[in-house]
């Protein structure tokens, strides 16, 4: 009997849960990063799609939007003062940390998700940073974590923005993401949750290209591809700065 009720939930919850699907789409999905490059804005928009009408009772709807840029290793270092000299420490390597992370919601997480899914699907800062535990406590491990969000941060790399998404009648949405001047190369991704009485009732992601441009990009791969010559190059423009300079200074002193 028991497994007769648990299989008629399982029956009736989901047609719930799968009568809407969301589409994504963005205003651009190539950045390129020049000389001048100071930060770019991309603007995420979509629908939600629903096969049949909503059953009376049905919570409101929530929309979380997260992008977030390449996974990369980051090797993070614990300082201590010995003999009135800070010198590092403790040292760990968290494998799994975005270049760039930042969320926006149409409410506070805490009101949208419970604790489980907001770390199995990775949403909000504090599940930003997935470490692998090592050779030092899982506490010690949380730290290393929370240095780099805060690091981060603080660098407008990472950040969590409550209110920016524009919902309209439950069925478009929309949020002007800012990306700063600071981004690494890479692919980046955004994805959407669809959110209703704290569960994930749709989602969909889209992909973003980051790539250096121009000058930038030829100065980046001289530098890979052939490290005399751009070292070359380098010693001679920083040899054309100093005797520009100094002329400059020649002439004002007469």
């Amino acid at each position: 009997m028991l497994r007769i009720i648990i299989a008629a939930t399982l029956w009736i919850a989901t047609p719930l849960l799968a009568q809407e699907s969301v589409v994504v789409d963005l205003s651009q999905n190539k950045v390129e990063i020049t000389t001048t490059f100071s930060g770019s804005n991309i603007f995420v928009f979509g629908a939600v799609k629903r096969d049949t009408p909503l059953p009376a009772g049905t919570g409101p709807l929530d929309v979380a939007i997260v992008v977030e840029g390449p996974l990369e290793t980051v090797t993070v270092r614990k300082k201590e003062k010995k003999f009135g000299i800070w010198v590092n420490a403790e040292a760990i390597e968290i494998q799994e940390a975005p270049s760039f992370f930042t969320i926006a919601t149409t409410r506070p997480l805490s009101e949208m998700l419970n604790e489980g899914d907001l770390r199995d699907y990775a949403i909000g800062l504090n599940y930003a940073v997935r470490p692998q535990p090592q050779s030092i406590t899982n506490a010690d491990t949380e730290s290393f974590s929370e240095a780099i969000i805060r690091i981060r941060t603080d660098n407008g790399l990472y950040s969590e923005r409550v209110g920016l998404i524009n919902l309209t009648e439950d069925t478009l949405f929309e949020a002007d993401i800012r990306l700063p001047a600071n981004l690494v190369e890479g692919d980046y991704t955004a994805r959407v949750y669809l959110v209703r009485d704290k569960n994930i009732v749709a989602d969909a992601s889209v992909g973003i290209v980051v790539r250096k441009a121009g000058l930038e990009a030829w100065l980046y791969n001289l530098s890979r591809e052939n490290a005399l010559l751009y070292g070359l190059l380098s010693i001679l423009v920083a040899l054309a700065a100093g005797y520009g300079a100094s002329e400059i200074f020649r002439r004002l002193r007469r």
